[in-house]
């Protein structure tokens, strides 16, 4: 339950504390006192739209703390403690929620920064906020859906997750089926150009590394003449012309140079290690000398190879052009190769795959027609249930006549939460027809149907709290008290915070906060007062005659407050 609300910088509250209690509180006040902006904080505290217009003039932001009880080993604990979160003392759990006058919103559950939407998981499990709005949010089919769907309970949620499922992957098949058939031509074409691609890689047939084999081979050809004359003029130089006894050769030279050595080198250890090293250059020269013969040999002049060669490379250049990345190289146009092939086989699979998703689709029709149908099923038995419960509620909300009946139509078409318009229907009197909400019901009906629904849900699927802004909007009267004394009910199993213009409901409260202005026009921390008794018959005489020191007002607030005591006394 909630314990404490602070609110500060929103609207025309500067600084305020509530102090809420167990049982039914009521809020009250002066018209444009701040009432409201108790209602509107706690909606913001628990995860509704943050309007940065919300913010009161001159503050930099908007903030509502909250100071709840929860039960430690509850869902709501286990949620927090997953975001890092800590209880206060075991069972409470403070959150806080602030707006910026720029409309930035922050928020924060247990000392930890959190996503707003931890804050409406929190309200779904701990509180209900209902402002004036929400009875237009209630003409809504989608609204009026989501109540049946709500009050039908467990008995829903299994078939409708199926259905959920089902129709979601409904949608994908759809969508992979005709994107599949509308681009038909597209995928025909982009199939050809890939078999087209294949086919010029596949005669061409390159291979790894071979444009640079290529390269090199076209260098070596293109100058034979000149790469032969130099390997002969070299192999002279090292090893002399045999025609000609007079030429020196580097061979020969060496070793004329290691002989001179020899005869001496015994002598000293440094010139035998110089004879040593021309004795390898000697050896090493002739080896190079004999390579020199043997490369000359092999060098010929081919121009058809070189053709050939010059023809290789010019093919390998286009189609690396074509299909080749930055580098151009032969390992990228197999790259190209091996992705399109792998592209043309998913191509070609399509017509497979079309006549699959079609299978399936078939089968996701029927599927989908029996969870609707059972969805209906359940809805309508929810739907009788419903309209029942409610009526039996408007009766003791001073609307004896009343009948509540919900029409559950199946349309054609599937939707995300099946194929069911869901509609109430209000007879307001007997021999009316029944009527949607917004054609048969007006401010005052409207208010007892919302609260009617909101007692029902209470016992089908309760939350601890429960926040009312004048649900007795156009109500008065007899009426008045009847929805007076229903609160008071409900307070027994809930915490239910009420804000009333009514003193027939304001009476049944078990406490009374008062909001009053100061007198610049703001509510500050001393403008909400929790009224004693004689502070209640004050406000209950205003309330009622507009003069807080009327005898007659004083005399009826006395006789509403005993009236409204001896009805919590009776049990229910």
């Amino acid at each position: 339950m909630l314990e404490e609300v602070r609110i500060t910088g929103l609207g025309v509250i500067d600084d305020a504390v509530l102090e809420l209690s167990r049982g039914f509180t009521v809020v009250t006040g002066e018209t444009g006192a701040g009432k409201t902006m108790v209602v509107t904080g706690l909606g913001l505290l628990f995860g509704g739209r943050a309007d940065p217009a919300r913010v009161r003039p001159g503050a930099d932001r908007a903030a509502v703390e909250g100071r709840l009880v929860i039960d430690p080993a509850g869902k709501v604990a286990a949620r927090v403690a997953d975001v890092g979160g800590e209880l206060d003392g075991g069972d409470t759990l403070i959150v806080t929620r602030t707006v910026s006058s720029e409309g930035r919103s922050r928020a924060h559950a247990g000392g930890r920064s959190v996503p707003v939407g931890l804050l409406s998981y929190l309200a779904e499990e701990l509180v209900a906020v209902h402002g004036q709005s929400d009875q237009q949010r209630l003409l809504q089919p989608g609204r009026q859906r989501d109540s049946l769907d709500r009050y039908a309970g467990e008995e829903l949620v299994k078939p409708l997750a199926s259905y959920t499922a089902a129709y979601r992957r409904h949608r994908e098949v759809t969508a992979t089926l005709e994107e599949l058939s509308t681009q038909a031509r597209e995928r025909a074409q982009e199939a050809d150009m890939l078999r087209f691609g294949l086919e010029e890689i596949e005669q061409l047939a390159p291979e790894p590394g071979e444009e640079a084999e290529l390269a090199a081979e076209e260098e070596r050809l293109g100058h034979a003449d000149a790469l032969r004359a130099a390997a002969s003029g070299a192999h002279e130089a090292l090893l002399g012309d045999p025609s000609s006894e007079l030429a020196a050769d580097a061979v020969g030279l060496v070793g004329g140079a290691r002989h001179a050595l020899q005869a001496v080198r015994d002598h000293d250890k440094e010139l035998a290690g110089l004879a040593d090293r021309l004795a390898e250059a000697g050896y090493l020269l002739s080896d190079v000398a004999t390579e020199l013969a043997s490369y000359a040999e092999t060098v010929e002049a081919d121009p058809a190879r070189l053709a050939a060669v010059q023809s290789r490379r010019a093919a390998l250049t286009q189609l690396i052009r074509k299909y080749g990345d930055a580098e151009g190289t032969c390992e990228e146009v197999l790259a190209w190769g091996k992705r399109a092939a792998e592209r043309l086989t998913e191509l070609d699979g399509d017509d497979e795959r079309i006549e699959e998703l079609r299978t399936e689709k078939a089968e996701l029709d029927g599927r989908l027609e029996e969870l609707a149908t059972e969805l209906t099923r359940v809805r309508e038995a929810a739907a009788e249930r419903f309209g029942t419960v409610v009526t039996e509620e408007l009766t003791a909300l001073a609307m004896p006549h009343a009948r509540v009946a919900v029409s559950v139509t199946p349309l054609g078409d599937y939707g995300p939460h099946g194929r069911d318009e869901v509609e109430l229907l209000l007879a307001a009197h007997p021999g009316a027809p029944p009527l949607p909400l917004h054609k048969g019901a007006s401010g005052g009906e409207l208010s007892r149907v919302m609260l009617a629904i909101e007692v029902v849900f209470a016992g089908a699927d309760p939350v601890p709290t429960f926040v009312f802004d004048e649900v007795d909007a156009g109500v008065g009267g007899k009426a008045a008290v009847e929805i007076g004394r229903r609160l008071a009910r409900l307070a027994h199993t809930s915490q239910v915070v009420v804000v009333t213009h009514l003193p027939q409901v304001a009476a049944f409260a078990d406490a009374h906060l008062l909001v009053e202005k100061s007198n610049d026009g703001t509510v500050t921390a001393s403008g909400v007062t929790r009224l004693d008794t004689q502070g209640r018959v004050r406000e209950l005489s205003r309330m009622l005659a507009g003069l807080e020191d009327s005898e007659l007002g004083r005399a009826h607030a006395e006789e509403l407050l005993e009236t409204a005591a001896g009805d919590r006394a009776i049990p229910d």
